[in-house]
C-alpha cells in the first residue's frame, strides 16, 4: 500500500510517549520513598505494578487487535493510561499510585503490541528496519528527557513564580510537586486519544507469522525449551534494565549523598542518553560481527561497569551507571532477533510470549528492593549479576537457524 508519512510520524510520537510515561519511575524513587515513608520493598512494588501489566496484557492485546483493529485498541490504550494518571493526580496516596501504574502499564502494553505491525504497513516493508530503529531513537530521547523534565518541575516550582509553577502549586500538595508529572501524563494521554481519533488508519494485513495464534499454538511453543530460554532472556534483560534505572538515584542518595532531584535525575538521564548512543554504535558493530559475539562483549562490559558503579567512588559511580546503559543498548534487539531466528514458525505467537517476558521489569527490581531491605541496596543490586550472567550465556548456547548478515558474510562480499 501507499506509504503514509503522517501516520509514521504519529507512531514515532507514540514511541516517545510510551517511553516518557514508562521510565519516569526511577528518578522519582527517592521522592516516593520520602513522600509516603516506604521501605525499599514497598517502593519496588511500584515498578512491579507497572511492568506486571505487560505480563497480563500483551497476549490479550494481540487478540483485541485482531478483533477490533489497531485504531480502536490504541484509543482504548490511551484512555486507560489517561484514567490511571488522573486517578493518582486526584488521589495522591500509595494505594492509588499502585492502581494508577498498573493502568498506565496496561495502556503502554497495548500500544507496544499495536504499533510495530502498523509501522511496517504505513512506512513500507523495505523501510521497516530503518523506521524501527528511528522509533527506538525516539524512545531513547524521551527516556533521556523525562528525568530532566522532573528536575525542571521540582526545582522551578520552588524557585520561580511563573504561570506554570503557580498552577502546579495550586493543584499539588506542598512538598509533593513531583506528583504534578501525572497531571502532565494524563493530559498527554488524553491529547493522544484525540490525535489518534482524527488520524486515518489503513487496514493492516498481518503476515502469517505476525498473527497471534490460537491458545493451543502458545501451549505448543511453551513446551519447547528454546522458547522458554528466550522468554527468560527477555525477562532477564528488562529486569536488568529496570533494576538499574529504578535504583540508580536511590543508590547515589544512600551511598554518595547525591541530590536525587538534580544529580540523581541527571545520572538517570545520562543512562538513557548513553543507551541511545549505544544503539547507534551497536547497529554499526552488527555490520561487522556476529550478534552472539556482540552480546558476549556487551554482557562482560555491563558486568564490569555494574561492579564499578556499586563499589567505586562517587565519581566512578557517576560515570559507570551511564556506561551500563551504553553496553546494554543492543541486548534487546539481539535477543529478539536470535529468538525469532531460532524458531521456524508461529512467529506471531512467539512474539507475544517474548513480549510477556517484559514482566521481568516488575519482578527483578522488586527482588533488588527486597534484598536491599535485608542486606542493603548495594548487595541487593548484586542480584543483577545473575540476570547478566544468563544474558552472557546466550552468546554461547544460542544456535539460530539464520545468522545476522555482516559485511563479511553478505552475498555481495561472497560474489567478489
Amino acid at each position: 500500500m501507499k506509504k503514509n508519512p503522517l501516520l509514521v510520524s504519529l507512531i514515532l510520537i507514540i514511541f516517545f510517549v510510551i517511553s516518557f510515561l514508562s521510565n519516569i519511575i526511577g528518578p522519582l524513587v527517592p521522592d516516593i520513598i520520602n513522600s509516603f515513608g516506604l521501605s525499599l520493598t514497598m517502593a519496588a512494588f511500584l515498578p512491579f505494578a507497572f511492568f506486571v501489566a505487560y505480563g497480563v496484557m500483551s497476549i490479550p492485546s494481540g487478540i483485541l487487535i485482531e478483533l477490533y483493529g489497531e485504531k480502536k485498541v490504541m484509543i482504548l490504550a490511551f484512555l486507560v493510561s489517561s484514567t490511571g494518571a488522573f486517578l493518582f493526580a486526584l488521589n495522591s496516596s500509595y494505594f492509588f499510585y499502585l492502581i494508577s501504574l498498573f493502568l498506565i502499564g496496561s495502556g503502554m502494553a497495548m500500544l507496544q503490541v499495536a504499533i510495530n505491525p502498523l509501522l511496517r504497513v504505513t512506512g513500507g516493508e523495505k523501510e521497516f528496519a530503518f523506521n524501527s530503529v528511528l522509533g527506538q531513537l525516539f524512545f531513547g530521547l524521551a527516556s533521556f528527557l523525562s528525568p530532566l523534565v522532573y528536575t525542571y518541575i521540582v526545582i522551578d516550582t520552588n524557585q520561580s513564580n511563573s504561570f506554570i509553577t503557580r498552577l502546579i502549586k495550586k493543584i499539588t500538595i506542598p512538598n509533593l510537586e513531583w506528583i504534578s508529572l501525572y497531571w502532565i501524563f494524563a493530559i498527554i494521554s488524553l491529547a493522544m486519544v484525540f490525535l489518534t481519533m482524527i488520524s486515518n488508519f489503513p487496514k493492516v494485513e498481518r503476515k502469517e507469522d505476525e498473527k497471534s495464534g490460537a491458545i493451543e499454538t502458545h501451549f505448543k511453543l511453551l513446551k519447547k525449551p528454546m522458547v522458554l530460554l528466550y522468554f527468560l532472556a527477555i525477562f532477564c534483560y528488562v529486569g536488568t534494565e529496570q533494576g538499574v534505572a529504578n535504583w540508580i538515584s536511590q543508590f547515589l542518595s544512600l551511598y554518595h549523598n547525591i541530590d536525587p532531584q538534580v544529580q540523581g535525575a541527571k545520572t538517570i538521564s545520562n543512562f538513557w542518553g548513553m543507551m541511545t548512543l549505544g544503539t547507534l554504535l551497536g547497529l554499526l558493530l552488527l555490520k561487522f560481527l556476529d550478534s552472539r559475539k556482540v552480546l558476549i562483549v556487551t554482557s562482560v562490559g555491563t558486568i564490569f561497569f555494574l561492579i564499578a558503579a556499586l563499589f567505586g567512588t562517587t565519581e566512578q559511580a557517576l560515570i559507570a551507571f551511564p556506561l551500563i546503559g551504553f553496553f546494554i543498548a543492543t541486548m534487546w534487539s539481539i535477543i529478539i532477533s536470535l529468538a525469532l531466528n531460532s524458531v521456524a514458525e508461529a512467529h506471531g505467537s512467539f512474539s507475544g510470549i517474548l513480549v510477556t517476558g517484559i514482566v521481568g521489569g516488575a519482578i527483578v527490581p522488586f527482588i533488588v528492593g527486597a534484598l536491599g531491605d535485608v542486606f542493603g541496596l548495594k548487595i541487593g543490586m548484586l542480584f543483577l549479576l545473575i540476570t547478566l550472567s544468563f544474558i552472557l550465556s546466550i552468546g554461547f548456547w544460542s544456535k539460530p537457524l539464520i545468522n545476522n548478515e555482516t559485511l563479511l558474510n553478505s552475498p555481495l562480499k561472497k560474489n567478489l
